[in-house]
């Protein structure tokens, strides 16, 4: 299941617009089913300004560490504290619950160039 309304990177990845300047994200369906059981999340801490390509984070399963990178270039406006207890989330509701850290843009012009529902699926499938 790929949502339409998200953009997407190619590390897994599912960007959703909140606000004119800020972005919800997490990791997508089929990077947590690559993962399997999730057990442990490392976030940003709020203030922390990120680069887009730069490591934000990293999720650990029962298989590997992996970790995420920053779709965009921006500042944490808010983290997914749940996580902290409940990694599990990213595995029951990767879209929803499981969502990791809001972002507050440098450049909204960047979201556009994310990759959209459709292109991320031809991604997953080769």
């Amino acid at each position: 299941m790929i949502p339409e309304e998200l953009k997407y990177t190619e590390e897994h990845e599912w960007v959703q617009r909140t606000g004119e300047t800020t972005v919800r994200l997490g990791i997508t369906d089929f990077a947590q089913a690559q993962l399997g059981d999730v057990v442990f999340v490392q976030l940003p801490e709020l203030g922390e300004k990120v680069s887009a390509g730069q490591t934000l984070g990293e999720v650990e399963s029962t298989k590997s560490v992996s970790d995420i990178y920053a779709p965009l270039a921006g500042e944490v406006t808010a983290r997914n504290d749940s996580l902290d207890q409940q990694p599990d989330l990213i595995n029951e509701d990767p879209y929803g619950e499981g969502w990791m850290v809001e972002l507050r843009l440098d450049d909204t012009d960047a979201f556009e160039g994310l990759l959209d529902a459709a292109a991320y699926q031809e991604l997953v499938q080769e």
